[in-house]
């Protein structure tokens, strides 16, 4: 501790005296100046205050860029130097400043002088280089004179703080130094010339601001960093008779004064990705052919040669040669026909065989032997087959034959192939009776899965049969394989080469002493896929109102690229889609709670585990109305009309009399009336009607007291009913037969107001002069004309009087009788009248005299009354009331 705080009073000293001897600019110094610090570790700063009494170490405070340092990391040395300790984390190199507060007038008009500041470099310590290897290559005949170097450092450096590696090579025979520098972990160093047979010392420095560090050290022979070229010109050769072997010739590629080298060989069949060695005590000598053996006949070879250095065991081998390739002679095939068959409909089964495992050579043909139950055939099927290398797995398959086969019975095929050289062992299929093998059980819980690029198979065996081997077959579109498996096997895969997303039917077959068993069968693909296509969706039928049937073809098995694990249909009308999940086993659909007269969009988006894909689109609109619902809308309205019209109908059925009497009242035909031809003077009896004639005009003498009574009753009510009565249809009085009748009102209860209405019930009063005269233009009779004045008070209209006389001479008498029993004219007597009466009598004599009558064949014209008439003689009214209607027409 002692000798520490000396050494740091030494430096401040010394740093004191060269701030001295270089002049007083700034009142404050740092030390160290200008530092390179390793990032991870600590750094300690002095400030000093030179030669200035205001402020003190206490005034004085750090910053490290922008950011002030903590109290906490200060150290106050002295009253005139203060320490501070920070710790350097990151590689950004930045600044260190010591300041001073302004205390005094003087500091605060010389800040300047009072600030100082060094520069922060950062970096890492360099680290020593590993794994230093380096290699001389040929050129042409020679070793080329540049040395490579390659090595590691698993430093790191900082931008601020690179460091710099040189690479050095030292003769040691001379100690000749040739080295190079570089910032890259690799260089390249000329030597002028190669010396081979010469040690070499090799080794790599690391230097930057904060050190140096040095790699091991390699010392080798000069040929230890030799690395030749491959063996140049290498030949296969093949001979006739040796159909396992061939030979292979190379040219050594450097001459054996710089290097004596040794070979290694590697050969494969073409297309096979496992290289088979040649052991390198067979090869490591300086030669320059060697003859492989126990090669496959028939089979076309790749071979590749490399060397290196042979005096030491240690160097660079070369790079491979280049590809040498050729096919070893044909040999008679060692292995037997792999036979299978094809289950086809009607009893037919196609017998097919792939070549043998080992067929040493190009198969022409196929010699068949079929025996069944007491018979045998014969056959040789000739082969034309490309140049396909029967060696890399892909065996061919040919179709044999096919057969018709009983039920009942079993079959052995028995098939030789042939190539050039001769026959192959003799390959057996036995095909057993349906009604036998059909029974044998199959395998259980087989599994199919992809894993690693392959298809793998896994089954469990059947029980308790025992089972020979198993066939493991797999069918796609057109093509079909198959592989057999030994009886222990109980999971493999499947080895031909299969294709991504394709789908694959695996069957796995067991076969029993010849017996075949039932298949178990199941679908795999070795990769999914979206769908290449989705499905085209088209409505089936026409669209309801509410409701559409959908339906879609299922995707064609190579559009699939996958397990199909539902359906969506999606159907828009406008801005709003909906959509509906299926099943995959679905491929028809009903849409429901359609809205009625609007148009849809649908597709099928179908997917897999690896994704989905739309179908085509389909329009369609709905029905603004259902089926049937416009016929049931019209058959509807139709049967409420029909139970308005049949109700209606039913009504005025029932009640006819009251619309009757409401719509077309009872109105008398005068034409038909009896009144004109009664009289109370003669009997009562009912004539009828002549043709051609005129009912005549009663005129009924009055007294003059009566019709004095009767005018001055009916005095007030003249002015009100005289324009009445002058303007009614002169046909409501009498009967229609006379051809001029009086103006007065016929029907007298019309005027007389609801009293009258209530007294008479339904009395239809009649009033009328008629007088008893022929018809106009008859000579007149001899007799005297008498004038009478009738009246009628009958409850029943005139038609009904025609269509019951009876009961109207009855009513008629009892009227009579009542008009006997009034009292005469004479009652009201007084002569202040006379002139009246006088008047009043003779008037209707004077219009019985202006009364003639018209004939039928005139259209009953009516002749109008003269004015005197009816200007006088419309006043007076009678007791308003016709005279019972005693049935018929009075004689003429």
């Amino acid at each position: 501790m002692v000798f520490a705080r000396g050494l740091q009073l030494l430096v401040l000293a010394s740093l004191t005296s060269v701030v001295v001897r270089c002049g007083a600019h700034s009142h404050l110094v740092i030390a160290p100046q200008s530092p390179v610090l390793e990032i991870g570790t600590n750094f300690t700063a002095t400030c000093m205050i030179i030669n200035r009494d205001e402020v003190t170490a206490d005034d004085c405070y750090w910053n490290l860029s922008k950011t002030t340092v903590p109290k906490d990391q200060y150290t106050r040395v002295n009253r005139s130097a203060l320490n501070v300790t920070i710790p350097i984390t990151s590689e950004t190199s930045e600044w260190l400043f010591c300041l001073c507060k302004d205390v005094s007038h003087y500091v605060a008009l010389n800040k300047g002088k009072f600030i100082h500041g060094i520069w922060l470099e950062k970096g890492y310590r360099p680290t020593k280089p590993v794994n230093l290897s380096c290699e001389a290559v040929q050129e042409e005949k020679s070793i080329f004179k540049t040395i490579t170097c390659e090595w590691d450092s698993s430093g790191s450096q900082s931008e601020s703080v690179p460091t710099t590696y040189t690479l050095i090579v030292k003769k040691t025979s001379t100690d000749e130094i040739y080295n190079i520098s570089t910032q890259l972990k690799r260089a390249e160093l000329d030597l002028d010339t190669y010396p081979n047979h010469m040690n070499l010392d090799v080794w790599v420095t690391a230097r930057n601001k904060l050190g140096t560090v040095e790699s091991d050290h390699l010392i080798h022979d000069a040929n230890y960093f030799v690395k030749p070229n491959p063996p140049s010109d290498v030949q296969i050769l093949s001979e006739n008779g040796f159909s396992t072997s061939l030979l292979i010739n190379w040219i050594h590629p450097i001459n054996k004064v710089y290097v004596e080298l040794k070979y290694q060989i590697r050969f494969a069949p073409r297309g096979s990705h496992q290289w088979t060695y040649v052991p390198l005590m067979d090869t490591a000598k300086y030669i320059q052919s060697f003859r492989l053996q126990n090669l496959q006949p028939d089979t076309k070879y790749v071979i590749q040669v490399r060397c290196k250095n042979s005096v030491y065991d240690y160097g660079y081998w070369s790079d491979w040669s280049t590809n040498a390739t050729n096919r070893t002679p044909e040999d008679r095939p060692t292995s037997k026909p792999d036979l299978w068959r094809i289950d086809e409909d009607n009893q037919q089964w196609q017998i097919i065989s792939k070549d043998p495992v080992f067929s040493n050579g190009k198969i022409k043909s196929f010699e068949i032997r079929i025996e069944s139950h007491r018979s045998k055939e014969w056959g040789s099927i000739p082969v034309n087959r490309s140049d396909a290398d029967s060696s890399t797995g892909n065996r061919e398959i040919t179709f044999l034959k096919k057969m018709q086969i009983a039920d009942d019975r079993s079959v052995k095929v028995y098939v030789n192939a042939t190539n050039s050289v001769g026959k192959s062992p003799e390959g057996l299929l036995f095909i057993p009776a349906k009604a036998q093998g059909g029974v044998l059980a199959p395998v259980e819980d087989l599994k199919v899965w992809p894993e690693g690029g392959q298809l793998w198979v896994e089954w469990n065996a059947p029980k308790p049969m025992s089972v020979q081997e198993y066939v493991v077959e797999w069918v796609s579109g057109g093509w079909l394989d198959w592989q057999r498996e030994n009886k222990s096997t109980r999971r493999t895969a499947i080895k031909g080469i299969l294709e991504k997303f394709v789908c694959y039917n695996v069957s796995v077959y067991p076969i029993y002493s010849g017996w075949l068993g039932k298949p178990a069968r199941t679908e795999a693909y070795l990769e999914q896929q979206a769908p290449l296509r989705g499905p085209n969706v088209k409505l089936k039928g026409d669209p309801g109102r509410n409701e559409a049937e959908l339906v879609w073809e299922e995707i064609p098995l190579h559009s699939r690229g996958g397990f199909i694990t539902n359906y969506t249909i999606h159907y828009s009308s406008g801005a709003e889609t909906h959509n509906r999940k299926v099943p995959a086993n679905i491929t028809s659909y009903r849409l429901t709670g359609l809205s009625g007269g609007t148009k849809y969009d649908t597709w099928i988006e179908a997917s897999t585990i690896r994704g989905s894909t739309n179908g085509s689109n389909h329009s369609f609109t709905t029905l603004k109305y259902a089926p049937g619902e416009i016929e049931g809308i019209v058959v509807g309205v139709s049967l409420g009309c029909l139970f308005v019209i049949v109700t209606i109908m039913l009504f005025c059925l029932y009640k006819k009399d009251v619309l009757k009497e409401n719509f077309w009242p009872q109105i008398p035909n005068p034409g038909e009336s009896t009144i004109g031809n009664w009289s109370p003077d003669y009997p009562l009896r009912a004539e009828p009607p002549k043709e051609n004639c005129l009912s005549g005009i009663s005129v009924l003498d009055v007294h003059m007291c009566d019709a004095k009574c009767v005018f001055e009753e009916d005095k007030t009510s003249l002015s009100l009913k005289k324009d009445k009565y002058l303007s009614e249809e002169h046909s409501s009085g009498i009967g229609g037969s006379s051809c001029m009748s009086s103006p007065r009102q016929s029907v007298s209860d019309s005027d007389e107001g609801g009293d009258m209405a209530d007294t008479t019930s339904s009395t239809v009063q009649y009033s009328s002069v008629v007088a008893s005269s022929g018809y106009k233009g008859q000579t007149p009779s001899s007799q005297p004309q008498q004038s009478i004045f009738s009246r009628s008070e009958s409850t029943q209209p005139l038609l009904d009087s025609e269509e019951n006389p009876d009961m109207m001479v009855q009513e008629g008498s009892r009227q009579f009788q009542h008009f006997a029993r009034q009292p005469r004219f004479a009652e009201c007597a007084g002569n202040e009248d006379t002139a009246d009466f006088d008047r009043l009598r003779m008037e209707p004599q004077e219009a019985n005299e202006s009364l003639d009558f018209c004939p039928l064949e005139e259209d009953n014209e009516q002749i109008a009354p003269p004015d005197r008439l009816s200007a006088e003689w419309l006043p007076v009214k009678p007791a308003s009331s016709y005279m019972p209607q005693l049935g018929g027409y009075r004689p003429q």
